[in-house]
């Protein structure tokens, strides 16, 4: 079992970037595919992007293709969203997932670990 932590959210002005981190806690995501959501004020938790386990196969929502990219370090410890040319509509509260199985999916309910979520907002 892996527990997910989240960080690098905060406040940016549109246009501006961030990368958020997200860690393992106790053990490496070694065997896990990673899922990024998020989650806007009133609205469901959306997919923003998947890798596998590898690191070799990624795909985003439409929403943030040639903006978001995800990618993961060799230990298998960090995996990493870089945001760039944000949005206010990119506010919402992002979600690092671990599936254990899968090679990367755009389902929620694929996911075996959610961490708490890090707040991200865009001011325009």
């Amino acid at each position: 079992q892996v527990q997910p932590v989240e960080s690098g959210g905060g406040l940016v002005q549109a246009g501006g970037s961030l990368r958020l981190s997200c860690q393992a806690s106790g053990r490496t995501f070694s065997g896990y595919a990673m899922g990024w959501f998020r989650q806007a004020p009133g609205k469901e938790r959306e997919f923003v992007a998947t890798i596998s386990w590898g690191g070799g196969n990624t795909y985003y929502a439409d929403s943030v293709k040639g903006r978001f990219t995800v990618s993961r370090d060799s230990s298998k410890i960090t995996v990493y969203l870089q945001m760039n040319s944000l949005k206010p509509e990119d506010t919402a509260v992002y979600y690092c997932a671990a599936d254990r199985y899968g090679s990367g999916s755009r389902k929620e309910e694929d996911y075996d670990y959610w961490g708490q979520g890090t707040q991200v907002t865009v001011s325009s």
